[in-house]
């Protein structure tokens, strides 16, 4: 397992045991984070997944693919750290990865 960190936007910290292969998002439906609303199911096909990716951990995170980008055009806040959690396949590489919920999503 993988531990993550999923900071709510009230500042609760959401500490995580993941599964490698599935998404940050789906971990933080799994655990109730609130602001996640992940309306697409995780498909790529909306913003209310939207995440900030803590400075330390965006090399490992990497750059969104084309149609993410595409889709953060629709999310509130963004930032050069933003992006859609459910494009965050969790694996041995993001043990410890932190990221934050926006105030609000798209």
């Amino acid at each position: 397992m993988t531990k993550i960190s999923i900071v709510a936007f009230d500042g609760t910290t959401f500490d995580i045991d993941a599964e490698n292969g599935s998404s940050v998002m789906e971990n933080a439906i799994k655990n109730a984070v609130p602001g996640i609303e992940a309306e697409c199911g995780g498909a790529c096909a909306c913003a209310t997944c939207h995440v900030y990716v803590d400075e330390a951990w965006t090399e490992a995170v990497g750059q969104p693919e084309p149609m993410e980008e595409d889709m953060l055009d629709f999310a509130y806040d963004v930032r050069p750290n933003s992006r859609l959690s459910c494009q965050i396949k969790v694996s041995d590489a993001l043990d410890g990865l932190v990221v934050r919920v926006p105030e609000r999503q798209g």
